[in-house]
Order: C-alpha cells, then structure tokens, then sequence
C-alpha cells in the first residue's frame, strides 16, 4: 500500500513541484491550499493530485483535514510543511498584524500540521516531516524581521521535535532554499532580482525542481538515520 504524504501549500509553486515529485515517486499525495480555488483544480486535474483547502494557520481546520484525508486516503505518513506567506516591510512600518499573519501561517502552521499527525506517525513507528524553512531564517534579510523569524523559529522547532521523534521511526527534517524562481520571487522588481542572482555564486536562481528533489530523498525510507538536519540549497549563497 502506498505511503500517504500531505503537502501544505502543495498547489503552486514549490509545493507543486514537491507534490509531482512525491508522486512520481508511487506516494499518494494530497495537497493542501488555502485560497485560490480555481487554480487548486487546475493542478488537480493537470496532476492527478488531490487537493483539500484549509487555512494551516487554523489549528481546528487543520486536525479537521488530516481526519477527513485519513478517513478517505489512509494513515498519513509524510508531512511536508510548505505553506508560507510575505508582508514585508521595515520594523518602522511593520504592523502587527503583519507580524502575526506570517507567524500564525509559517511558524505556527508547522505546529499545528505537526500536532496532526504526530502521535500517529510514532504509534505506527514510521513518519517523516519536512519543514521548508529559508535561507532569510539563517541569515536574515532587510525588512522581513517577520519572515526571517518564523523561518528561523522553523529550524529550532525541527531540531526540537527531531529529538520526540527519533526513537519511533518519525524523522524531521528541514530544507532551507535560497531564491527560487517561483511567482513570489518574480514579484520582486528586476533591478532588485538582479542584485540578489549577483550574489548566488552559481550565477542564477533555484528551481522549484532542486528543492524537491532535496524532500524527496528526506522522505525516504533509506533516510531513517538522518534526523535534526536542515538541508540548505541555495546555490552557495550562505555557507555556514
């Protein structure tokens, strides 16, 4: 029987090509989205992949959508948590409000994902979790003191629930990308973008493909023994 594998924000962009990837690999895969419904169908019906809408930021609907995707898919065995927002700004403009949507969505959806499927992952001695973290968590960046902190907050919370985990078969794991060329970073002015690719010392921007490849072989079974790890693919950009 197939290994049941949810992705959040699992419709576009990396998550898409997570979702594809992890197919293509015999996994069932159900993807999640929280908006855009008529692009949600397109990539189902494009993909074969099933997608269930819930906001992750929601720790009820969240539990409500793993329940429903059990019922109808199986015990989930692969988490991948994808899903994640911008509200860029400096501190000086900078709202709260900015500041608690991308935490509550990036940060506080890997718990409540987590929280989900945790205690059956480890009853059932096998689970994997991806959390996709970002290189603006390990390095910072310049007006994005939310996002860089939730990212951030994404690698500590791996290395935590890395060590509950272990002992059960359940691994967690996290991929921090650099600038991949997705519709979030082509919305980034093209004099500012070529600044950045400047920097990346392989000369270019990541495909979504790359980091996919990156959860495809954390979500292994022969990857059993790789656990707290956070896996950086970003073109040399940041070496630490």
């Amino acid at each position: 029987m197939a290994r049941v594998a949810v992705v959040t924000g699992g419709t576009r962009g990396i998550g898409e090509a997570i979702s594809v990837a992890l197919r293509d690999q015999g996994v069932t895969v159900a993807a999640n989205y929280a908006g855009n419904d008529e692009k949600a169908r397109e990539f189902s019906d494009r993909t074969g992949i099933r997608a269930f809408k819930w906001d992750v930021s929601d720790f009820d609907a969240c539990v409500g959508g793993i329940q429903q995707i059990e019922s109808e898919l199986g015990p989930v065995d692969v988490l991948v948590n994808n899903a994640g927002i911008t509200r860029d700004g400096t501190m000086k403009r900078m709202t709260r409000q900015a500041w608690d949507e991308v935490i509550d969505v990036n940060l506080g959806g890997c718990f409540n994902m987590a929280k989900a499927v945790f205690e059956g992952m480890q009853a059932r001695k096998f689970g994997r979790i991806v959390n996709i973290g970002s290189i603006n968590g390990q390095a910072g960046q310049y007006g994005q003191v939310n996002y860089a902190a939730a990212k951030s907050g994404i690698h500590g919370f791996t290395k935590a629930l890395a060590q509950e985990g272990a002992r059960s078969g359940v691994t967690v794991n996290a991929i921090a990308p650099g600038y991949i060329d997705t519709e979030m970073v082509a919305a980034v002015p093209e004099d500012v973008l070529a600044k950045i690719v400047a920097r990346i010392p392989v000369g270019r921007l990541g495909k979504a493909e790359e980091i996919a490849r990156g959860v495809v072989f954390l979500c292994g079974e022969e990857a059993g023994f790789i656990t707290g790890s956070t896996l950086s693919i970003n073109g040399g950009q940041h070496m630490y």
